[in-house]
């Protein structure tokens, strides 16, 4: 399975989908499925049984999964998607853009 150039705390926009073009902080990856969690995407509403967090039970609003072939990382600084390349330096692995070849911290 290939290493995915998406990590959590990236900012990303979607590329396609019904969330088109909205952009947000990834909250977790799933790398086995190679999907994403991202704020503010992908949203469902997820049915609840009664529990102690929530005793009147119902519908709750939460971020589903999106594929990682539907998001780009976003260009620190020209603020739009790019593609990125990876860069060996010693053991450490870095992160580059490839429209303005800046580091993706």
């Amino acid at each position: 399975m290939n290493k995915l150039k998406i990590r959590k705390n990236d900012t990303v926009v979607v590329l396609a989908g019904e969330d088109k073009g909205k952009t947000g902080k990834v909250l977790k990856v799933l790398v086995e499925k190679q999907r994403a969690i991202v704020e503010g995407v992908n949203i469902i509403n997820k049915s609840t049984k009664p529990n102690a967090k929530n005793p009147q039970g119902g519908f709750v609003k939460q971020e589903a999964p999106i594929h990682i072939s539907n998001l780009s990382l976003i260009d620190p600084k020209s603020g739009k998607a790019t593609r990125v390349a990876i860069k060996h330096e010693g053991k450490n692995v870095i992160r580059i853009a490839k429209k303005s070849g800046e580091e993706i911290k």
